[in-house]
């Protein structure tokens, strides 16, 4: 009987539609309610009207259905823009991985950091980027940027070693510099990757954004609620933990300026172990401090 019941409770509309039909169309055949037809039209228009509401509902949760299955949503343009800040809004962590961290440093890194502090709200901070002192790894990355895509055209975009050099510096350099600046609720964790990535990977408390590397396919995005999300939290957990370790902590025993200078700059890789290349000069170095902290147009 209960499961009679709960039948009855799911099916309500339509076995009321049925019911009526049923009724009304025997009354019809023995000639019950005689000439006027006025009785039978409205019963056929609460019929109608019954199976309208169930259709309507059955559709509601097919689309529900449809919405709670899908584990994936893709974003491009103006769209993964808000995305990202969606990603920032309310996350106590950002776990990066990619090639030099560009985009992680020119909008992500600061703008996390604002919000935090305007709430008062902890973050931590794991950035996984290519290591610096490999020069094959740092050339093959090179050469991967400067490849066309299919069918694309031939390709001139500046890509060298020594480009990429300065950019994974400059990407270390802004991580110290914001650790100095928020350091009561800001923890900064980096490593040296061995391997070159062809994706982009961001991951906030509410979802994991994945973005392939210099091509213009839309990124995907994953939230925290699917299976995929803690899958790829794994990964980013198992990758950083194979990665070269900076000890971020040996950047305290130098003091960046709020614009660094040259030495303050030299002295910091210095103390991290990453020393920069004696082919470096004052203009290299230069380079290096204005995208660490001033590059809004950086990618990677």
């Amino acid at each position: 009987m209960k499961r009679i019941g709960r039948w009855l409770r799911a099916n309500a509309e339509p076995t009321l539609a049925l019911a009526i039909a049923i009724v009304f169309g025997v009354l019809g055949v023995l000639d019950v309610l005689g000439p006027d037809s006025s009785i039978v039209n409205a019963a056929v228009l609460l019929t109608l009207a019954l199976l309208a509401a169930t259709l309507l509902r059955d559709r509601s949760s097919v689309d529900q259905a449809l919405t709670a299955i899908a584990t994936v949503r893709s974003a491009s343009g103006p769209e993964l823009g808000q995305a990202y800040a969606d990603a920032r809004r309310d996350t106590d962590r950002w776990i990066f991985k990619g090639g030099t961290g560009g985009s992680l440093r020119a909008s992500t890194l600061p703008r996390c950091v604002e919000i935090a502090r305007q709430t008062g709200r902890p973050l931590r901070v794991q950035v996984e980027v290519l290591d610096v002192t490999d020069d094959a790894l740092c050339e093959e990355y090179a050469r991967f940027r400067s490849t066309p895509t299919p069918g694309g055209p031939t390709r001139n975009d500046g890509w060298t070693r020594e480009r990429v050099r300065k950019e994974v510096y400059a990407t270390v350099l802004a991580a110290c510099w914001h650790r100095q600046r928020f350091r009561n609720f800001l923890t900064v964790e980096l490593g040296l990757s061995r391997v070159v990535s062809t994706f982009r990977w961001d991951l906030s408390a509410s979802c994991v954004i994945l973005t392939q590397e210099d091509s213009p396919s839309s990124s995907l995005i994953f939230d925290n609620d699917r299976p995929h999300y803690r899958a790829f939290d794994r990964e980013l957990v198992a990758s950083f933990n194979q990665a070269k370790r900076v000890h971020v902590d040996r950047a305290d025993t130098v003091r960046l300026a709020e614009t660094p200078t040259t030495e303050e700059v030299r002295r910091l890789f210095a103390a991290l172990g990453l020393e920069l290349p004696s082919s470096f000069g004052e203009r290299d170095v230069t380079e290096v401090v204005r995208k660490a902290v001033a590059d809004p147009a950086a990618t990677g």
